[in-house]
C-alpha cells in the first residue's frame, strides 16, 4: 500500500467478552459514530477522531455488568488493528508526530513513532479514580491496547493538570494530532522512512 491509496479499515472483533465493529477512513473528515457502551471512551474517541481528522464508526457491545475494562481493551486493541491495517507497509509516511495540547489546567504531550516495536510510557498521574462511572485507570489500558496492536511507541506525559477530565481530554485530542501527523504522506518518502530499509 502506498500512502496516496486509500487508507481505510473495516474489522470484526468478537469474544466471550465484546462484540465490536469498526469502520475507519484514515484521511477523512472526523466524521464519528461511536456507541461502544461506554460513555465517557465514546466522548474520549470523538474527540481523538475530530482532532485527527479521521472517519471513525464503532459499534461494541461488552459485559459491562462486570465492569468497563473488557471494553475499553478491546475498543483499543480494534482501533489500533484499524490503524495497522490502513498504513498497510508504512510507506511514504512522515512516521514520527507529537503533539502538545492543553485544556483549561491540563497540559498534555503525546509523542509516537509508527517504528512496529509497540511500547507505551505513560507518565500521568490523576488524583480521581473514577470520572463519572469510569474507572480512571482503564485509560491507560486503552493506550497500552491501541500501541500494541498498531505497532507503535508511544510515550504519553501529563506536564500538569488537576482536573481528571481535563486530562484525558487534552490527552486524547493530543493523540489524535499526533497520529495524524505521523501518517501524513511525506513528499520526500517514497518506501518506508528507516536508516535500516524496513521497519
Amino acid at each position: 500500500m502506498t500512502a496516496t491509496a486509500p487508507r481505510t479499515a473495516s474489522l470484526a472483533r468478537t469474544t466471550k467478552e465484546t462484540s465490536i465493529q469498526l469502520d475507519f477512513v484514515l484521511d477523512g473528515t472526523g466524521a464519528i459514530t461511536v456507541n461502544t457502551g461506554v460513555g465517557f471512551l465514546d466522548h474520549m474517541l470523538v474527540l481523538m477522531a475530530v482532532h485527527g481528522f479521521f472517519d471513525l464508526k464503532i459499534s461494541a457491545q461488552g459485559d459491562v455488568e462486570v465492569d468497563d475494562h473488557h471494553t475499553v481493551e478491546d475498543v483499543g486493541i480494534c482501533l489500533g488493528q484499524a490503524f495497522a491495517q490502513a498504513l498497510g507497509n508504512k510507506a511514504g509516511i512522515c512516521r514520527y508526530g507529537h503533539a502538545y495540547v492543553p485544556m483549561d489546567e491540563a497540559l498534555a504531550r503525546v509523542c509516537l513513532d509508527f517504528s512496529n516495536r509497540p511500547f507505551l510510557h505513560y507518565q500521568v498521574e490523576i488524583s480521581e479514580q473514577k470520572i463519572g462511572t469510569f474507572d480512571v485507570p482503564l485509560a491507560k489500558e486503552f493506550f497500552r491496547a491501541f500501541s500494541l496492536h498498531a505497532g507503535i511507541t508511544l510515550h504519553i506525559d501529563l506536564l500538569h493538570g488537576e482536573n481528571g477530565h481535563h486530562i484525558l481530554e487534552a490527552i486524547f485530542k493530543a493523540l489524535g494530532r499526533a497520529v495524524a501527523l505521523a501518517a501524513a504522506p511525506h513528499p520526500l518518502v517514497t518506501g518506508q522512512l528507516s536508516s535500516k530499509g524496513m521497519l
